[in-house]
């Protein structure tokens, strides 16, 4: 069952059993390719952010950048990298998080996040909210807020939206199962 914008479905290319049998691929890749589908995307996302009072958009690597920098640009608010480790080549704050299988480290800026601040964290999937909480984890231990989460895709059967639960969350489309 699909929730949300369905108009956005007809974009998003769905690819049964991948990686494994039983799970369907949800591509936001070919959102990208077509003109209609990013602008549709970029238009629904920055919706969210309607009535929000905030200072930047931190946007998860890599296609939190795709999404989230245009819409910074649209509504003339900072645009804030969250990355895997070793890309940033000033100081930053590291945050280790768990995965399916091992674990990944994401950091950001020390210097781009300010004690006090207000932000919106944009990704362009939430299947299991790691990477999302371990990303809310690691601006807040700056002293920043984060307001409001924003994601063009949800797959709910794995569950992330309760992880994040204490925060406020959308999806443009969201899937049932995994």
């Amino acid at each position: 069952m699909i929730y949300g914008n369905a108009e956005m479905d007809k974009y998003i290319i769905s690819i049964p059993d991948f990686p494994v049998p039983g799970i369907i691929f949800r591509d936001v890749t070919s959102v990208l390719r077509d003109p209609e589908g990013f602008k549709l995307a970029i238009d629904e996302m920055q919706k969210f952010t309607e009535g929000v009072e905030y200072d930047a958009i931190v946007g998860l690597e890599s296609r939190g950048f795709l999404f989230g920098s245009p819409i910074a640009y649209n509504c003339g608010k900072a645009f804030i990298p969250v990355r895997k480790k070793g890309k940033l080549p000033r100081a930053v704050v590291r945050k280790k998080y768990a995965l399916e299988y091992g674990e990944a480290e994401i950091e950001v800026h020390r210097d781009d996040i300010k004690p006090g601040m207000k932000v919106i964290l944009l990704d362009d999937l939430i299947a299991t909210g790691g990477t999302l909480a371990a990303a809310a984890e690691l601006v807040e231990s700056l002293g920043a807020e984060v307001v409001k989460i924003i994601t063009l895709l949800e797959l709910k059967g794995l569950k992330g939206r309760e992880l994040l639960s204490k925060y406020d969350l959308d999806a443009v489309i969201s899937y049932d199962g995994k």
